[in-house]
């Protein structure tokens, strides 16, 4: 756990050169098993809307924007576990 905390930190304060592999442990460890489709890499989250956490490996690198995206589905299920 305070390896995915770290790199969850990292995640927050530069979305720019996040490993693709970093992405992956965390969004299995949030979301479980991740299934692929070509190059997608696709977590299923618990809401029916924006259900899905697409990750594309970018020469070794996740996307930026996905990065904000796997980012703000952690952010809504840690509010979620808290309320």
């Amino acid at each position: 756990m305070a390896q995915i905390d770290k790199i969850v930190q990292a995640m927050r304060a530069s979305r720019a050169n996040v490993r693709f592999s970093d992405g992956i442990k965390v969004g299995t460890h949030y979301f479980g098993k991740c299934r692929i489709a070509g190059s997608h890499y696709i977590f299923k989250t618990p809401w029916t809307d924006d259900a899905w956490i697409n990750m594309q490996n970018d020469r070794g690198k996740m996307k930026p924007y996905q990065v904000k995206q796997l980012l703000d589905a952690i952010d809504k299920l840690e509010g979620e576990a808290d309320a």
